[in-house]
């Protein structure tokens, strides 16, 4: 069962700040093999077209888009800071970066699941697969 949450977030510089309705909460939340987001390295949560609103600072946000240039990032100009881009594999979605989020850290999740990005379903025409598991193991203090 799905359960739409809102959630506010901001760039680490707070020039931008958004609020985003994730359609399954924090529960979609991924990470991905694909050059840039291994390279980004950013935990995610999806959002619907229009779930994202932008509150504050939409003139510093910019945009960012390669290879195919089917997904758009989005980056604060003033701090650098990814907040969300449009899916590639799912141009109705959203992904939001769940440290952008307020209250949330990549680090409340034990476990994240990561998909291919490297063998893309929009390249293979093959159905997206988890590549894998990410987990978090906390240091004993």
């Amino acid at each position: 069962m799905s359960t739409t949450t809102i959630r506010t977030g901001r760039c680490h510089c707070g020039a931008v700040r958004f609020a985003a309705s994730l359609g399954d909460g924090l529960a979609s939340i991924r990470r991905c093999t694909c050059s840039y987001c291994r390279m980004r390295g950013a935990v995610v949560a999806m959002a619907e077209i229009g779930g994202v609103t932008i509150l504050q600072g939409a003139e510093a946000l910019t945009r960012y888009r390669f290879h195919t240039g089917a997904a758009e990032h989005f980056f604060c100009s003033r701090c650098g800071i990814y907040t969300h881009h449009q899916r590639r594999s799912d141009t109705s979605l959203y992904a939001v970066n769940v440290a952008c989020l307020d209250g949330v850290s990549p680090f409340d999740f034990p476990e994240v699941p990561v998909t291919d990005g490297v063998d893309h379903p929009n390249d293979t025409g093959r159905p997206a697969r988890l590549a894998g598991t990410l987990r978090f193991i906390p240091a004993d203090r």
